[in-house]
C-alpha cells in the first residue's frame, strides 16, 4: 500500500513498483508537425534509463538491473547484455561515460545494501560500486526536507562529465550531486520547496490522510529526477513536484558547471549559478539534451503521478518536449507514450524513449 504524506516525493514510491497502474499548464505547448509514431526498437522489461554512447549504440536499464546494449543499425537491432547491478525491482539510470564507461545508478534503499549506489560498468567485467548515494545522504541532511526525513536517499537520474566524474539527481533528497572517479561526492546544488495550489478534481481523502481543499496553497518538494548536460555543457534538472503534484509546477533548472553549494529557488528564479531554464512542466522523470541548447523533458504522465496515483487517470499517457531556451514547448509523439522514463538523443538528431516503466515495454525510435 502506498502511504502519502504531505510532500510526498513520487519518485521513490516508483522505486518501490507498488502504484496503482485535469493538466494545467502555464504555457501551452505545440505539436510537431510529423511527429512520427514511436517504432520499437527492442523490448525490455520495465525500461527506464537510457543512454547513447559516441559511437552511436544504445545503453537501456531494465527493471531486473541488466544493462544491455543496443546497435541500432539495418532492419535487425542487436542487443548484448553488458551487465548488471543489484536489482531492486526498479530500473537504474544509465550514462555512457568515456572511454567504453558505463555508469549505472540504483534507486532508493538504506547504506550498504547495493541500492542508492553509483556502479561503473567496464569491459565485461562486474560492476563494481563507485559511491553510496544513500550513506553520503547520511552525512548531508536536507535543510528544506518536508517529511521529516532529510536523510532520505533515492538517486533517480544520472550524466556522465567528460573529466570522468558523474552528476547524480537525487529524487528523495532534492539535490544534485556530483561524484569523482574515487568515488569522492560533492553536493552542487539544493532545490528548494515551491508553494503550489492544491489541483481541482482530488478527493477529499486518500488512505486516510485529508486532502486539504483544491486551490489551497501548500508547500510541495522539488524531487530532483533527471540530470542532462546541454549543449551548451551547462548541467540541467528536472523536477517530478512532491505532493499534492500540481500540474505545471515542474521545473527545469540551468547550472553553470563546476558549480558547488548552489540553491535552486523558485522564489528568486533568476539569480545565482542555478537559474530557472523552464517552467509549467508536470512530473518529469528524465532529461535529454538536444541541439541548439534545447532540452528534452519526459513526463511520466501529463496529469500528473498523483493523480495516476489514486486512480484518476486511465490510460496513463506521459508526455515528450523539447524545450527550447525561453521556455517554448514542442510535443513529440502526442499521446502516444504511456508511463515513459526516459530520453536520449542519438546521432542524425534520432531520439529513443523507454517505457512503460512498469511491465513490458521498450526501447522506442522517434525520428
Amino acid at each position: 500500500m502506498v502511504h502519502l504524506t504531505r510532500a510526498r516525493t513520487a519518485a521513490a514510491v516508483l522505486a518501490t513498483g507498488v502504484l496503482a497502474v485535469s493538466g494545467v499548464f502555464t504555457a501551452p505547448a505545440a505539436v510537431a508537425k510529423g511527429s512520427s509514431t514511436p517504432k520499437p526498437v527492442a523490448q525490455f522489461d520495465g525500461p527506464r534509463g537510457v543512454d547513447v554512447d559516441r559511437d552511436g549504440r544504445i545503453l537501456v536499464g531494465a527493471s531486473d538491473g541488466t544493462i544491455s546494449q543496443v546497435t541500432d543499425r539495418g532492419r535487425h537491432p542487436k542487443v548484448r547484455v553488458i551487465g548488471s547491478v543489484p536489482n531492486t525491482g526498479f530500473a537504474p539510470a544509465v550514462a555512457a561515460g568515456r572511454s567504453g564507461r558505463v555508469y549505472a545508478l540504483t534507486g532508493a534503499g538504506e547504506p550498504g545494501t547495493g541500492a542508492a549506489t553509483l556502479y561503473l560498468l567496464r569491459h565485461g567485467k562486474p560492476a563494481k560500486p563507485i559511491a553510496d548515494i544513500a550513506a553520503y545522504q547520511q552525512r548531508d541532511p536536507d535543510p528544506y526536507d518536508l517529511e521529516d526525513n532529510p536523510t532520505d536517499s533515492n538517486p533517480f537520474g544520472v550524466a556522465a562529465l567528460r573529466d570522468g566524474s558523474v552528476l547524480v539527481a537525487d529524487a528523495a533528497g532534492n539535490d544534485l550531486l556530483r561524484v569523482y572517479p574515487n568515488g569522492h561526492i560533492v553536493t552542487v546544488a539544493r532545490l528548494k520547496p515551491r508553494t503550489v495550489a492544491v489541483p481541482p478534481g482530488l478527493p477529499s481523502e486518500a488512505e486516510g490522510m485529508q486532502i486539504p481543499p483544491a486551490g489551497t496553497r501548500i508547500p510541495s518538494e522539488a524531487v530532483a529526477t533527471s540530470v542532462t548536460v546541454g549543449s551548451d555543457g551547462y548541467w540541467y534538472v528536472g523536477e517530478l513536484r512532491g505532493f499534492p503534484a500540481t500540474p505545471g509546477k515542474s521545473q527545469i533548472w540551468r547550472i553553470k558547471p563546476g558549480t558547488r553549494n548552489a540553491v535552486c529557488d523558485p522564489e528568486r528564479p533568476n539569480r545565482g549559478d542555478c537559474r530557472r531554464f523552464a517552467d509549467g512542466l508536470t512530473s518529469i522523470v528524465d532529461l535529454g539534451a538536444g541541439s541548439h541548447r534545447s532540452i528534452y523533458a519526459v513526463e511520466l504522465v501529463k496529469q500528473s503521478w498523483l493523480q495516476w496515483e489514486l486512480g484518476l487517470v486511465d490510460p496513463p499517457v506521459g508526455g515528450l518536449f523539447r524545450v527550447r531556451p525561453g521556455g517554448e514547448r514542442t510535443e513529440l509523439a502526442a499521446g502516444q507514450l504511456i508511463l515513459p522514463g526516459g530520453v536520449a538523443v542519438g546521432s542524425h538528431r534520432t531520439i529513443y524513449v523507454t517505457g512503460p516503466v512498469f511491465g513490458p515495454g521498450a526501447l522506442s525510435r522517434i525520428g
